[in-house]
Protein backbone atom coordinates (compact mmCIF):
# COMPACT_ATOMS: atom_id res chain seq x y z
CA UNK A 1 0.00 0.00 0.00
CA UNK A 2 1.44 3.05 -0.79
CA UNK A 3 -0.43 6.43 -0.31
CA UNK A 4 0.22 10.31 0.43
CA UNK A 5 -1.20 12.78 2.46
CA UNK A 6 0.08 15.94 3.66
CA UNK A 7 1.65 16.46 6.83
CA UNK A 8 4.92 17.84 8.82
CA UNK A 9 7.37 15.59 10.70
CA UNK A 10 10.62 16.41 12.35
CA UNK A 11 13.28 14.67 12.30
CA UNK A 12 16.45 15.69 14.05
CA UNK A 13 19.74 14.55 13.04
CA UNK A 14 23.26 15.49 14.32
CA UNK A 15 23.59 18.25 12.61
CA UNK A 16 19.89 20.06 12.92
CA UNK A 17 16.70 19.70 11.37
CA UNK A 18 16.10 20.43 7.86
CA UNK A 19 15.39 24.26 7.41
CA UNK A 20 11.30 25.25 7.42
CA UNK A 21 11.78 25.61 3.55
CA UNK A 22 13.58 22.49 2.91
CA UNK A 23 10.57 20.57 5.18
CA UNK A 24 8.84 17.89 3.15
CA UNK A 25 5.03 18.77 1.97
CA UNK A 26 3.83 15.68 2.41
CA UNK A 27 4.64 12.38 3.47
CA UNK A 28 4.85 8.95 2.17
CA UNK A 29 2.85 5.89 4.15
CA UNK A 30 3.59 2.07 4.07
CA UNK A 31 3.98 -0.75 6.21
CA UNK A 32 6.57 -3.58 7.59
CA UNK A 33 4.82 -6.37 8.24
CA UNK A 34 6.93 -8.02 11.20
CA UNK A 35 5.59 -11.66 10.52
CA UNK A 36 5.54 -11.89 6.79
CA UNK A 37 8.87 -13.93 7.19
CA UNK A 38 11.06 -13.69 3.66
CA UNK A 39 14.57 -15.49 3.06
CA UNK A 40 17.06 -15.41 5.98
CA UNK A 41 20.23 -13.78 5.24
CA UNK A 42 23.23 -15.59 4.31
CA UNK A 43 25.46 -12.63 4.46
CA UNK A 44 26.95 -10.10 2.24
CA UNK A 45 29.69 -10.45 -0.13
CA UNK A 46 32.05 -9.43 -3.09
CA UNK A 47 34.28 -11.40 -5.74
CA UNK A 48 38.02 -10.97 -5.38
CA UNK A 49 38.68 -11.18 -9.24
CA UNK A 50 40.06 -8.36 -10.07
CA UNK A 51 40.95 -5.93 -7.19
CA UNK A 52 43.09 -8.66 -5.02
CA UNK A 53 45.18 -10.00 -8.20
CA UNK A 54 46.37 -5.99 -7.25
CA UNK A 55 46.00 -5.29 -3.64
CA UNK A 56 47.25 -8.98 -3.07
CA UNK A 57 50.91 -7.09 -4.11
CA UNK A 58 50.92 -4.87 -1.81
CA UNK A 59 52.78 -3.70 1.64
CA UNK A 60 51.45 -5.94 4.55
CA UNK A 61 50.08 -3.07 6.89
CA UNK A 62 47.99 -1.57 3.75
CA UNK A 63 46.34 -5.22 3.03
CA UNK A 64 45.83 -5.41 6.99
CA UNK A 65 43.47 -2.10 6.82
CA UNK A 66 42.44 -3.17 3.26
CA UNK A 67 40.74 -5.99 4.42
CA UNK A 68 39.59 -5.01 7.97
CA UNK A 69 37.60 -1.61 6.10
CA UNK A 70 35.98 -5.36 4.01
CA UNK A 71 34.85 -7.62 6.60
CA UNK A 72 34.97 -6.10 10.26
CA UNK A 73 31.41 -5.39 11.68
CA UNK A 74 32.28 -1.84 12.06
CA UNK A 75 33.16 -1.75 8.48
CA UNK A 76 31.53 -3.14 5.70
CA UNK A 77 30.89 -6.36 7.47
CA UNK A 78 31.03 -8.72 4.77
CA UNK A 79 31.49 -12.51 4.65
CA UNK A 80 30.99 -13.88 1.45
CA UNK A 81 33.86 -14.32 -1.56
CA UNK A 82 34.27 -15.63 -4.29
CA UNK A 83 37.54 -16.72 -5.59
CA UNK A 84 38.37 -16.70 -9.46
CA UNK A 85 40.19 -20.01 -10.61
CA UNK A 86 42.08 -18.56 -13.49
CA UNK A 87 42.75 -19.59 -16.83
CA UNK A 88 45.90 -18.04 -18.04
CA UNK A 89 46.35 -17.01 -21.30
CA UNK A 90 49.24 -19.11 -23.60
CA UNK A 91 52.38 -17.63 -22.18
CA UNK A 92 54.22 -17.52 -26.06
CA UNK A 93 50.81 -15.31 -27.42
CA UNK A 94 50.51 -17.25 -30.36
CA UNK A 95 46.78 -16.61 -30.70
CA UNK A 96 46.60 -13.87 -29.15
CA UNK A 97 47.81 -9.93 -28.73
CA UNK A 98 50.50 -9.55 -25.81
CA UNK A 99 48.31 -7.79 -22.95
CA UNK A 100 45.00 -7.64 -24.71
CA UNK A 101 43.37 -7.72 -21.89
CA UNK A 102 45.06 -3.83 -21.00
CA UNK A 103 42.87 -2.35 -23.87
CA UNK A 104 39.65 -3.03 -21.82
CA UNK A 105 39.85 -3.93 -18.61
CA UNK A 106 43.42 -3.67 -17.42
CA UNK A 107 45.93 -5.64 -16.58
CA UNK A 108 44.50 -6.53 -13.57
CA UNK A 109 42.46 -8.85 -15.76
CA UNK A 110 45.37 -10.82 -16.46
CA UNK A 111 44.72 -13.93 -14.39
CA UNK A 112 47.24 -16.90 -13.96
CA UNK A 113 46.09 -20.13 -14.40
CA UNK A 114 47.89 -23.17 -12.74
CA UNK A 115 48.46 -25.16 -16.00
CA UNK A 116 50.28 -24.33 -19.37
CA UNK A 117 49.42 -27.63 -21.48
CA UNK A 118 48.19 -30.81 -21.05
CA UNK A 119 50.73 -32.91 -19.89
CA UNK A 120 52.46 -30.09 -17.23
CA UNK A 121 52.51 -30.50 -13.83
CA UNK A 122 50.35 -27.89 -11.37
CA UNK A 123 52.10 -24.76 -10.70
CA UNK A 124 50.81 -23.84 -7.56
CA UNK A 125 52.83 -20.84 -6.89
CA UNK A 126 51.22 -18.90 -9.34
CA UNK A 127 48.11 -16.91 -8.27
CA UNK A 128 49.73 -15.47 -5.31
CA UNK A 129 48.13 -12.27 -4.56
CA UNK A 130 44.62 -13.01 -5.17
CA UNK A 131 45.84 -15.81 -2.57
CA UNK A 132 46.79 -13.84 -0.29
CA UNK A 133 44.23 -11.71 -0.20
CA UNK A 134 41.68 -14.25 0.50
CA UNK A 135 44.32 -16.16 3.28
CA UNK A 136 44.17 -12.62 5.08
CA UNK A 137 40.08 -12.27 4.78
CA UNK A 138 40.08 -16.05 6.28
CA UNK A 139 42.46 -15.16 9.19
CA UNK A 140 40.17 -11.78 10.00
CA UNK A 141 36.72 -13.09 9.50
CA UNK A 142 36.77 -17.61 10.50
CA UNK A 143 33.14 -17.54 9.60
CA UNK A 144 33.82 -16.59 5.62
CA UNK A 145 32.32 -18.46 2.95
CA UNK A 146 34.29 -18.64 -0.22
CA UNK A 147 33.39 -20.12 -3.88
CA UNK A 148 35.15 -20.54 -6.74
CA UNK A 149 34.29 -19.76 -10.29
CA UNK A 150 35.64 -19.81 -13.63
CA UNK A 151 35.50 -17.02 -16.37
CA UNK A 152 37.54 -19.71 -18.85
CA UNK A 153 38.93 -22.60 -18.96
CA UNK A 154 43.07 -23.18 -19.74
CA UNK A 155 44.09 -21.36 -23.06
CA UNK A 156 44.79 -25.20 -24.67
CA UNK A 157 41.55 -26.28 -24.17
CA UNK A 158 39.91 -24.02 -26.16
CA UNK A 159 38.76 -23.68 -30.27
CA UNK A 160 40.52 -19.95 -30.43
CA UNK A 161 43.53 -20.58 -28.20
CA UNK A 162 42.73 -17.83 -26.48
CA UNK A 163 40.83 -17.46 -22.73
CA UNK A 164 38.60 -14.24 -24.05
CA UNK A 165 36.72 -16.10 -26.24
CA UNK A 166 36.14 -17.84 -29.07
CA UNK A 167 36.59 -15.70 -32.59
CA UNK A 168 32.90 -16.01 -32.97
CA UNK A 169 31.44 -14.69 -29.28
CA UNK A 170 28.29 -16.61 -30.07
CA UNK A 171 29.72 -19.77 -30.11
CA UNK A 172 31.47 -22.11 -27.39
CA UNK A 173 35.21 -21.85 -27.20
CA UNK A 174 35.84 -25.18 -24.51
CA UNK A 175 36.19 -28.08 -26.98
CA UNK A 176 33.89 -31.02 -25.79
CA UNK A 177 36.70 -33.70 -25.48
CA UNK A 178 38.40 -31.26 -22.80
CA UNK A 179 35.11 -31.14 -20.84
CA UNK A 180 36.66 -34.12 -18.91
CA UNK A 181 40.09 -32.80 -18.18
CA UNK A 182 38.33 -29.04 -17.43
CA UNK A 183 36.21 -30.36 -14.79
CA UNK A 184 39.29 -32.25 -13.20
CA UNK A 185 41.09 -28.88 -13.33
CA UNK A 186 38.37 -26.93 -11.28
CA UNK A 187 38.27 -29.89 -8.64
CA UNK A 188 42.11 -30.26 -8.06
CA UNK A 189 42.29 -26.19 -7.55
CA UNK A 190 39.35 -26.64 -4.73
CA UNK A 191 41.22 -30.02 -3.46
CA UNK A 192 44.43 -27.83 -3.32
CA UNK A 193 42.75 -25.15 -1.32
CA UNK A 194 41.40 -27.44 1.27
CA UNK A 195 44.10 -29.50 1.35
CA UNK A 196 47.00 -26.76 1.60
CA UNK A 197 45.28 -24.02 3.37
CA UNK A 198 42.65 -25.38 4.87
CA UNK A 199 39.84 -23.64 2.67
CA UNK A 200 37.04 -25.56 1.35
CA UNK A 201 35.09 -23.87 -1.33
CA UNK A 202 30.92 -23.77 -0.16
CA UNK A 203 30.29 -23.84 -4.20
CA UNK A 204 32.08 -24.29 -7.39
CA UNK A 205 30.47 -21.93 -10.75
CA UNK A 206 32.36 -23.24 -13.68
CA UNK A 207 30.18 -20.74 -15.76
CA UNK A 208 30.43 -17.05 -16.03
CA UNK A 209 27.84 -15.13 -18.07
CA UNK A 210 27.70 -18.03 -20.78
CA UNK A 211 24.71 -17.00 -22.52
CA UNK A 212 26.47 -13.71 -23.99
CA UNK A 213 27.97 -12.39 -26.78
CA UNK A 214 31.07 -10.29 -24.62
CA UNK A 215 33.72 -12.75 -24.68
CA UNK A 216 35.96 -13.39 -27.68
CA UNK A 217 39.40 -13.44 -28.90
CA UNK A 218 41.75 -10.63 -27.75
CA UNK A 219 38.89 -9.55 -25.56
CA UNK A 220 39.38 -7.53 -22.77
CA UNK A 221 38.91 -10.45 -19.96
CA UNK A 222 38.51 -14.08 -19.52
CA UNK A 223 35.37 -15.03 -21.04
CA UNK A 224 34.00 -18.38 -21.92
CA UNK A 225 30.40 -19.05 -23.88
CA UNK A 226 28.65 -21.95 -23.65
CA UNK A 227 25.18 -22.57 -24.75
CA UNK A 228 22.49 -23.84 -22.58
CA UNK A 229 23.13 -27.33 -24.14
CA UNK A 230 27.19 -27.54 -23.72
CA UNK A 231 26.02 -26.13 -19.87
CA UNK A 232 24.46 -29.41 -19.29
CA UNK A 233 26.65 -31.65 -20.98
CA UNK A 234 29.58 -30.03 -18.85
CA UNK A 235 27.65 -30.81 -15.44
CA UNK A 236 27.05 -34.37 -16.58
CA UNK A 237 30.86 -34.11 -16.75
CA UNK A 238 31.64 -32.28 -13.63
CA UNK A 239 29.30 -33.48 -11.30
CA UNK A 240 30.53 -37.25 -10.67
CA UNK A 241 34.09 -35.82 -10.69
CA UNK A 242 33.20 -33.49 -7.97
CA UNK A 243 31.41 -35.92 -5.67
CA UNK A 244 34.30 -38.21 -6.19
CA UNK A 245 36.73 -35.92 -5.05
CA UNK A 246 35.61 -36.17 -1.30
CA UNK A 247 34.96 -32.52 -1.18
CA UNK A 248 31.69 -30.76 0.11
CA UNK A 249 31.81 -28.48 -2.24
CA UNK A 250 28.50 -28.42 -4.51
CA UNK A 251 27.67 -27.13 -8.01
CA UNK A 252 26.48 -23.63 -8.43
CA UNK A 253 25.40 -22.02 -12.00
CA UNK A 254 24.99 -20.63 -14.17
CA UNK A 255 25.81 -17.05 -13.39
CA UNK A 256 24.06 -15.38 -16.24
CA UNK A 257 24.03 -11.59 -16.91
CA UNK A 258 20.43 -11.27 -17.63
CA UNK A 259 17.96 -12.24 -14.86
CA UNK A 260 15.35 -13.00 -17.89
CA UNK A 261 18.12 -15.66 -19.46
CA UNK A 262 18.58 -16.89 -15.89
CA UNK A 263 15.31 -17.94 -15.59
CA UNK A 264 15.22 -19.86 -19.68
CA UNK A 265 17.87 -21.44 -18.24
CA UNK A 266 16.78 -23.25 -15.02
CA UNK A 267 13.69 -24.14 -17.16
CA UNK A 268 16.22 -25.93 -19.36
CA UNK A 269 17.91 -27.34 -16.07
CA UNK A 270 15.07 -28.46 -14.85
CA UNK A 271 13.63 -30.10 -18.41
CA UNK A 272 17.18 -31.76 -19.21
CA UNK A 273 17.11 -33.32 -15.67
CA UNK A 274 20.60 -32.04 -14.51
CA UNK A 275 19.34 -29.48 -12.24
CA UNK A 276 19.46 -31.74 -9.77
CA UNK A 277 23.24 -31.89 -9.93
CA UNK A 278 22.95 -28.20 -8.77
CA UNK A 279 23.18 -27.40 -5.12
CA UNK A 280 23.42 -23.16 -5.43
CA UNK A 281 21.67 -20.96 -7.95
CA UNK A 282 23.34 -17.61 -9.15
CA UNK A 283 22.42 -14.86 -10.89
CA UNK A 284 23.83 -11.48 -11.63
CA UNK A 285 21.39 -8.39 -12.24
CA UNK A 286 23.21 -6.00 -14.47
CA UNK A 287 20.17 -6.53 -16.59
CA UNK A 288 16.72 -7.30 -14.37
CA UNK A 289 13.24 -7.15 -14.80
CA UNK A 290 10.80 -7.85 -11.44
CA UNK A 291 8.89 -10.68 -13.59
CA UNK A 292 11.87 -12.47 -14.70
CA UNK A 293 13.43 -11.98 -10.88
CA UNK A 294 10.28 -13.40 -9.52
CA UNK A 295 10.46 -16.46 -12.08
CA UNK A 296 14.01 -17.16 -10.90
CA UNK A 297 13.34 -17.09 -7.88
CA UNK A 298 9.88 -19.42 -7.87
CA UNK A 299 11.90 -22.17 -9.81
CA UNK A 300 14.71 -22.41 -7.51
CA UNK A 301 12.58 -22.59 -4.38
CA UNK A 302 10.58 -25.35 -6.13
CA UNK A 303 13.63 -26.97 -6.67
CA UNK A 304 14.89 -26.70 -3.04
CA UNK A 305 17.94 -25.01 -4.29
CA UNK A 306 20.07 -22.19 -2.35
CA UNK A 307 19.96 -19.22 -4.41
CA UNK A 308 22.66 -15.90 -4.73
CA UNK A 309 22.62 -12.63 -6.33
CA UNK A 310 26.30 -13.62 -7.44
CA UNK A 311 27.20 -10.03 -9.07
CA UNK A 312 26.44 -6.85 -9.86
CA UNK A 313 28.05 -2.93 -10.42
CA UNK A 314 26.35 -0.24 -12.62
CA UNK A 315 27.65 3.34 -13.97
CA UNK A 316 26.90 6.53 -13.29
CA UNK A 317 28.10 9.62 -11.47
CA UNK A 318 28.43 10.30 -7.42
CA UNK A 319 26.04 9.36 -4.80
CA UNK A 320 23.26 9.26 -7.43
CA UNK A 321 24.14 6.14 -9.07
CA UNK A 322 25.65 4.81 -5.61
CA UNK A 323 21.75 4.86 -4.60
CA UNK A 324 20.33 3.33 -8.07
CA UNK A 325 22.41 0.31 -7.41
CA UNK A 326 21.24 0.50 -3.72
CA UNK A 327 17.41 0.53 -4.89
CA UNK A 328 18.70 -2.66 -7.21
CA UNK A 329 19.71 -4.34 -4.15
CA UNK A 330 16.24 -3.47 -3.11
CA UNK A 331 14.42 -4.83 -5.86
CA UNK A 332 16.70 -8.04 -5.90
CA UNK A 333 15.62 -9.04 -2.09
CA UNK A 334 12.19 -8.16 -3.43
CA UNK A 335 11.70 -10.59 -5.90
CA UNK A 336 14.84 -13.12 -6.45
CA UNK A 337 14.64 -13.35 -2.32
CA UNK A 338 18.24 -14.36 -2.36
CA UNK A 339 20.20 -15.69 0.14
CA UNK A 340 23.50 -13.68 -0.36
CA UNK A 341 24.03 -10.73 -2.15
CA UNK A 342 27.75 -9.86 -3.86
CA UNK A 343 28.99 -6.81 -5.04
CA UNK A 344 31.35 -7.34 -8.20
CA UNK A 345 34.52 -5.12 -7.59
CA UNK A 346 35.90 -3.80 -3.98
CA UNK A 347 38.70 -1.79 -5.40
CA UNK A 348 39.06 0.13 -8.65
CA UNK A 349 41.01 2.98 -10.09
CA UNK A 350 39.63 6.08 -10.45
CA UNK A 351 36.39 4.77 -9.74
CA UNK A 352 33.29 5.96 -7.40
CA UNK A 353 30.60 3.64 -8.79
CA UNK A 354 32.24 0.58 -9.60
CA UNK A 355 33.82 -0.39 -6.36
CA UNK A 356 33.85 0.86 -2.47
CA UNK A 357 37.45 1.52 -2.45
CA UNK A 358 39.20 3.91 -5.09
CA UNK A 359 43.02 3.32 -5.04
CA UNK A 360 46.15 3.44 -7.25
CA UNK A 361 47.18 -0.03 -7.58
CA UNK A 362 50.61 0.87 -8.17
CA UNK A 363 51.42 3.46 -6.17
CA UNK A 364 49.56 2.03 -3.06
CA UNK A 365 47.13 4.38 -2.33
CA UNK A 366 43.66 3.80 -1.56
CA UNK A 367 40.46 5.72 0.00
CA UNK A 368 36.83 4.76 0.51
CA UNK A 369 34.14 6.88 -1.53
CA UNK A 370 30.57 7.42 -0.98
CA UNK A 371 29.48 3.91 -2.44
CA UNK A 372 31.71 2.67 0.78
CA UNK A 373 28.75 4.50 3.07
CA UNK A 374 25.64 3.66 0.94
CA UNK A 375 26.47 0.19 0.97
CA UNK A 376 27.49 0.03 4.48
CA UNK A 377 24.22 1.21 5.43
CA UNK A 378 22.87 -2.26 4.60
CA UNK A 379 25.28 -4.18 5.18
CA UNK A 380 26.77 -3.03 8.57
CA UNK A 381 23.48 -3.45 9.98
CA UNK A 382 21.39 -6.45 8.10
CA UNK A 383 23.58 -9.34 9.90
CA UNK A 384 24.14 -12.90 9.00
CA UNK A 385 21.11 -14.60 10.63
CA UNK A 386 18.86 -12.11 10.26
CA UNK A 387 15.65 -12.83 8.43
CA UNK A 388 14.06 -10.53 5.82
CA UNK A 389 10.20 -9.35 6.38
CA UNK A 390 7.80 -7.83 3.68
CA UNK A 391 7.59 -4.29 3.70
CA UNK A 392 5.09 -2.56 1.13
CA UNK A 393 7.05 0.29 -0.16
CA UNK A 394 9.57 -0.66 -3.23
CA UNK A 395 12.32 2.22 -1.69
CA UNK A 396 12.39 0.58 1.43
CA UNK A 397 13.70 -2.82 2.81
CA UNK A 398 13.23 -4.44 6.45
CA UNK A 399 14.62 -7.33 8.16
CA UNK A 400 14.57 -8.88 11.92
CA UNK A 401 17.02 -10.42 14.03
CA UNK A 402 17.16 -14.06 14.94
CA UNK A 403 15.82 -13.67 18.56
CA UNK A 404 12.95 -11.10 16.28
CA UNK A 405 13.62 -8.58 19.43
CA UNK A 406 15.04 -6.62 16.68
CA UNK A 407 14.18 -4.70 13.33
CA UNK A 408 16.72 -2.69 10.54
CA UNK A 409 14.33 -0.90 8.02
CA UNK A 410 16.55 0.58 5.95
CA UNK A 411 15.04 3.71 3.14
CA UNK A 412 16.17 5.10 0.08
CA UNK A 413 15.01 8.70 -1.26
CA UNK A 414 16.32 9.09 -4.57
CA UNK A 415 14.53 11.98 -5.41
CA UNK A 416 15.97 16.01 -5.53
CA UNK A 417 13.61 16.72 -2.94
CA UNK A 418 13.59 15.97 0.79
CA UNK A 419 11.00 13.14 1.43
CA UNK A 420 8.85 12.32 4.52
CA UNK A 421 8.06 8.65 5.60
CA UNK A 422 5.30 7.33 7.83
CA UNK A 423 6.07 3.03 8.79
CA UNK A 424 3.48 1.36 10.13
CA UNK A 425 4.43 -1.82 12.12
CA UNK A 426 2.13 -4.72 11.31
CA UNK A 427 2.01 -7.48 13.91
CA UNK A 428 4.00 -6.13 16.57
CA UNK A 429 5.50 -2.72 17.97
CA UNK A 430 9.10 -0.88 18.53
CA UNK A 431 10.57 0.81 21.23
CA UNK A 432 11.90 3.65 19.86
CA UNK A 433 13.84 5.27 22.78
CA UNK A 434 16.41 2.53 22.36
CA UNK A 435 16.68 2.71 18.60
CA UNK A 436 18.47 4.89 16.75
CA UNK A 437 18.87 5.91 12.82
CA UNK A 438 22.11 6.57 10.62
CA UNK A 439 22.11 8.61 7.41
CA UNK A 440 24.49 8.76 4.53
CA UNK A 441 23.81 12.02 1.96
CA UNK A 442 26.66 14.55 -0.01
CA UNK A 443 27.99 15.59 2.53
CA UNK A 444 27.68 12.93 6.11
CA UNK A 445 28.67 8.68 6.09
CA UNK A 446 26.59 7.05 8.18
CA UNK A 447 25.80 9.35 10.72
CA UNK A 448 23.49 8.99 13.22
CA UNK A 449 20.23 11.12 13.40
CA UNK A 450 17.15 10.56 15.39
CA UNK A 451 13.37 9.58 14.57
CA UNK A 452 9.82 9.67 16.06
CA UNK A 453 7.55 7.17 16.85
CA UNK A 454 3.91 7.24 17.32
CA UNK A 455 1.64 4.82 19.77
CA UNK A 456 5.29 2.79 19.21
CA UNK A 457 3.66 1.38 16.17
CA UNK A 458 4.73 4.28 13.53
CA UNK A 459 8.32 5.17 12.55
CA UNK A 460 8.57 8.93 11.28
CA UNK A 461 11.46 10.17 9.59
CA UNK A 462 12.77 12.51 7.28
CA UNK A 463 14.90 12.02 4.67
CA UNK A 464 17.58 15.01 2.40
CA UNK A 465 17.45 14.46 -1.16
CA UNK A 466 19.32 11.86 -2.32
CA UNK A 467 19.82 10.06 0.64
CA UNK A 468 19.98 6.50 2.09
CA UNK A 469 18.51 5.90 6.46
CA UNK A 470 18.93 3.55 8.38
CA UNK A 471 16.53 2.72 11.56
CA UNK A 472 17.89 0.13 14.18
CA UNK A 473 15.16 -0.36 16.49
CA UNK A 474 14.35 -3.45 19.28
CA UNK A 475 10.81 -4.57 18.35
CA UNK A 476 8.26 -6.58 20.06
CA UNK A 477 6.06 -9.33 17.72
CA UNK A 478 2.75 -10.53 18.13
CA UNK A 479 3.03 -14.51 19.01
Amino acid sequence: MKSIRIAFISVLCLLGTLPLSAQPSNTIEGTVNLSALRQRHEGWGVSLCWWANMCGKWDEEKVDELVDWLVSPNGLNFNIFRYNIGGGEDPLNRNCDLHHMGRGKGLRAEMEGFKDSTNGDYIWTRDLAQRRIMLKIKQKRPDAIFEAFSNSCPYYMTYSGCVGGNDDPNKDNLRPEYYEEFAHYLVDVCKHYKDVYGIEFKTLDPFNEPMTDYWNRNGSQEGCHFDFESQIAFLRVLSPILKASGLKTVISASDETEVATSAKGIKAYQEAGVLDLVGQWNVHTYKADNESRKIVNQVARGAGKMLWMSEVGAGGRGIDGNLRLAQTLFDDERYIQPDAWIDWQYAAERDDQWCMIDCDFGKQTYRKVKHYSVRQQVSKFIKVGYTFVDTSLPSTLAAISPDKKQLVLVALNLSKEPQSYSINLLNGKAQPTKGQGYITTRTQDVEPCDFQSENKRNLHFNMPAKSIMTIVVPVKTNK
